[in-house]
């Protein structure tokens, strides 16, 4: 074996390399790499038993296991028990100031925005850990599955909270836009490499072989919280690079005019459905404060109501649709959709952009209408 000589940054934090995904041999060959290539890392690893209700965390470094814990979660949430358990574990190890860096390997299908927003937002005078990465880890066979793919987490087995029902592709295309590096486990189709390309932020790269990772420079930090929050924003007003000339194509839906509450319900399908990944946000004239969600991935979409436009802030609508070579012949339809759902000029001039209803039958999705006094 060769030696590897390294020095991380000195400072007041310790870098913290966090490794997601759907797919657990994905996410161990993707951790054991990164802890070969940082010798003097300790790695964190989360796992979560369902059945029995408990969150394990294992503590290891090139010694072996350090800890070894099961936390009874019978009686809380576990997407906050991981979230508390994890980040004081990391704070935790980082205070030893016996590493140089931390791994922290998440519970399949948990997601890595959760710590890093605990982490962004905890001022950094009094934080002793930084996220230095996010290693997004799937499956190099599976790609297209996973991102595209009907199925369930809860059918696969992967839930990580009783009634549990996100959708694998929501979960995954959620962690690859979230990523600094997508680490497959081999090398997908082109199809599928375009995919990747066309949801990850622009320049990261995709790792076909998790070996081939640079744990090193990874360590010194490529995570740039803001620019990727930026990304992953709902309310986009930018615009999107050029895509490469692939198999994959992309619409960006776009009006500063609200949907109308019943046809954008009656368009549904049409929108959200298929294998395509769809995000972004919308407005309604019957709850003209809201800014309103769009996420969808494999057939399903999920709306809600986000937070209020700020004052001054222009409302938008504005939906972005990703799918492959096969499937863009509905783009035509989509598109089409999109515009039956806004505003017309007729309605507009009858009843304007703000509409007095109380009811407007979506408040299964986004509560009841709430208006300032």
């Amino acid at each position: 074996m060769t030696a590897r000589f390294y020095q991380l940054p000195q400072g007041n934090t310790v870098p913290v390399l966090v490794v997601c995904g759907i797919d657990e041999p994905a996410m161990m060959a993707t951790s054991m790499s990164l802890q070969f290539g940082l010798p003097n890392a300790v790695a964190v690893r989360h796992t979560i038993n369902l059945q029995r209700q408990q969150l394990t965390r294992t503590v290891s470094d090139v010694m072996g296991v350090l800890e070894y814990e099961q936390i009874d979660l019978a009686h809380t949430c576990v997407s906050c028990a991981i979230r508390e358990d994890i980040v004081p574990t990391l704070e935790r190890l980082a205070a030893l100031d016996r590493w140089d860096a931390i791994i922290a390997c998440l519970p399949v299908a948990a997601e890595a925005v959760q710590v890093c927003r605990v982490l962004g937002n905890t001022p950094r005078a009094v934080r002793r850990v930084d996220i230095s990465a996010v290693v997004t880890a799937l499956d190099g066979t599976t790609v297209s599955e996973d991102l595209l793919g009907e199925e369930l987490l809860c059918e696969r087995g992967l839930a990580t909270f009783e009634g549990d029902e996100r959708g694998v592709a929501e979960v995954a295309c959620a962690m690859v836009e979230y990523a600094d590096v997508v680490s497959l486990s081999e090398t997908p189709s082109s199809q599928e490499n375009a995919l990747v390309a066309a949801l990850a932020r622009p320049r990261v790269p995709m790792i076909d072989d998790p070996a081939l990772l640079n744990a090193v420079a990874l360590a010194t930090g490529v995570h740039r919280h803001q620019v990727t929050e930026d990304w992953v924003a709902e309310v986009r007003r930018g615009e999107l690079p050029d895509m490469a000339d692939s198999g994959v194509w992309r619409l960006d839906l776009r009006s500063d005019r609200p949907f109308h509450p019943v046809r954008i319900h009656d368009e549904l399908m049409i929108l959200g459905g298929g294998p395509r990944r769809s995000r972004g946000c919308f407005w309604l004239p019957t709850r003209p404060q809201d800014i309103c969600v769009w996420d969808g991935a494999g057939g399903q979409t999920s709306v809600g109501a986000l937070e209020q436009w700020a004052h001054g802030q222009t409302p938008l609508t504005r939906l972005v649709i990703v799918g492959l070579a096969d499937s863009a012949g509905d783009c035509q339809e989509i598109e089409a959709a999109f515009h039956r759902c806004l505003l017309t000029d007729e309605e507009l001039a009858s009843r304007g952009q703000i509409w007095e209803e109380s009811f407007d039958g979506l408040e299964p999705w986004l509560g009841p209408i709430n208006r300032a006094a």
